[in-house]
């Protein structure tokens, strides 16, 4: 954390002001170069690739949204850029698909669409593969901080819907408990006494689900956008909203 305490200053300072805001971006504008990269696969050209300013929006908006609950900076600066290219590539993906679907198909006048009874748009699938993937990976990273993987995660699983109803609780708790995801960073434990004490939910049920409840409260600090998606999806959106 200490690494990051100067970034963490700087953003502060560039929320209220649009002058500390660009100079903050060009100070990191080799950071959100290499982002790009990584997701074009080739070094971003300035004037060319719209990527590259998707990008530094995508920077500016993770500065002005960043609270330290969310973790370090940068890791959350960096997923932030990756779901706002992900989102310009789906509007790019489904935008040239439009156009070659209403165009002539084998030189006739009936547009290609009208020969197409369905599909799945397979580059979108490919690009949502490779970021989820990314995403666990940077979750699992994570978790081996607290001594969690993804396996331990899995076995730890709610298997009962009254438990389920339990873990919903506690992670609406922590998300509505001012400081409480940050006690879970700095500390590196699971708050149970104020877990248990602000969501009602039994010490032992929280103990005993350990180390879920850690995977789904790191899941709510750092922008896992579409992992966390997919958690709404398991917990019906009752402790997701």
């Amino acid at each position: 954390m200490n690494e990051e305490h100067p970034v963490t200053q700087d953003v502060y300072a560039a929320k209220g002001s649009m002058q500390e805001a660009d100079l903050l971006i060009q100070k990191y504008l080799p950071f959100i170069k290499k982002e790009t990269a990584k997701f074009l696969q080739r070094p971003p050209i300035e004037g060319q690739d719209d990527e590259l300013s998707i990008a530094m929006l995508a920077f500016h908006e993770a500065v002005q949204h960043y609270t330290s609950s969310r973790g370090a900076f940068l890791p959350y600066a960096a997923l932030t850029i990756k779901n706002r290219l992900i989102d310009y590539r789906r509007r790019e993906q489904r935008h040239h698909q439009a156009v070659s679907l209403d165009a002539p198909a084998n030189g006739s006048d009936a547009p290609l669409s009208s020969t197409l009874a369905g599909g799945s748009d397979h580059g979108e699938e490919l690009v949502l593969r490779e970021a989820t993937r990314e995403e666990i990976e940077e979750l699992s990273r994570q978790m081996a901080k607290f001594g969690v993987t993804l396996t331990d995660v899995a076995e730890n699983c709610p298997r009962q819907q009254r438990t389920l109803e339990a873990c919903r609780k506690v992670l609406r708790c922590a998300k509505e408990t001012p400081g409480l995801l940050d006690e879970l960073l700095h500390s590196g434990r699971l708050p149970v006494a104020r877990l248990t004490a602000g969501s009602g939910v039994e010490r032992k049920t929280i103990e005993r689900h350990r180390k879920y409840l850690v995977a789904l409260l790191l899941i709510y600090t750092n922008g896992y956008e579409l992992i966390r998606d997919h958690i709404k999806r398991v917990l019906k959106g009752g402790a997701g909203r």
